[in-house]
């Protein structure tokens, strides 16, 4: 189904914390940054960000080496995602935002908000596992999805999927959407973005980053808790493991699961998102 908004996006080159960043900003007001996964660009986005435009400034950055952003030979790790986040914010005079992150760009969102809160007004986290915190023992009861192990091995899965990507994509994005798929223009980008090994390289070195991004968070929580309003959204397969590992070390948390949602909430449910995302933007205040 196509997306009609009525806050177009324009998008920008931006450097920051040293890499070239593809960035789609839309509509003027508190900040918004949202933070994509895998196999997604920002056009993940592209369902919720008009409508969030009215309200706010939305920007929806390619992280490293994804989508239109640099194809950087290092820096994979949420640590260094966070501070390209930080930076991102600062080259844009924004001195605060509202930090929105799924899959992926969960770490980095929660490590920015550890480590800079004054950053982060408010946090949003939806389908991923923090490292090796505790109270997710439920949702990896199964063991940790196939592909992890297969995305960790360097070298390995760009070397296979070369010449197959798009059902590679299409994979994950149709379980991502129980079945229901993605508008055929946002998976014809996905799909681009994801091909060629140098675009499969920088991919997969988030998963190969794992084990250092575990130890970033393990540190950052021993010494600090998230302290801004925080929401936990779970869907499919993840569900409530995200809620109970920040449940902990957050001062004021909320939790929501989605029914009959897939991972890859905001292009398979945007009106069940927008409709958590609403209240809870505009509960800060400084919204207008």
């Amino acid at each position: 189904m196509p997306v009609t908004t009525a806050h177009p996006h324009h998008l920008r080159r931006i450097r920051a914390n040293g890499v070239h960043l593809n960035v789609a900003i839309a509509g003027d007001g508190p900040a918004v940054l949202l933070l994509h996964g895998f196999p997604h660009t920002w056009q993940l986005w592209s369902g919720i960000m008009g409508r969030l435009a009215g309200r706010y400034r939305v920007i929806a950055p390619d992280l490293r080496g994804c989508g239109a952003s640099e194809r950087a030979t290092e820096g994979y790790d949420a640590g260094t995602l966070a501070a390209d986040a930080a930076a991102l914010l600062d080259a844009l005079g924004e001195p605060s935002a509202a930090v929105v992150g799924i899959d992926a760009g969960v770490a980095p969102a929660v490590l920015l908000a550890l480590r800079r809160p004054g950053l982060v007004r408010r946090l949003v986290v939806m389908e991923a596992l923090l490292g090796r915190l505790p109270g997710a023992e439920d949702a990896v009861a199964g063991g940790t999805p196939w592909w992890f192990g297969f995305h960790a091995v360097p070298g390995l899965a760009e070397t296979v999927l070369a010449g197959n990507e798009a059902p590679y994509v299409d994979w994950f994005l149709d379980s991502g959407t129980l079945g229901r798929g993605v508008p055929d223009d946002i998976r014809a980008a996905f799909v681009h973005a994801y091909t060629g090994s140098e675009a499969l390289r920088c991919a997969f070195s988030f998963y190969r980053a794992l084990p250092t991004s575990a130890r970033q968070i393990q540190d950052a929580v021993a010494t600090a808790r998230l302290t801004m309003p925080t929401m936990a959204v779970g869907a499919h397969p993840v569900g409530t493991g995200l809620a109970h590992q920040l449940g902990p070390l957050t001062d004021d948390l909320v939790g929501h699961q989605l029914q009959d949602c897939g991972h890859i909430i905001p292009l398979d449910r945007p009106d069940a998102l927008l409709a958590l995302l609403t209240p809870f933007l505009a509960a800060d205040p400084d919204v207008p």
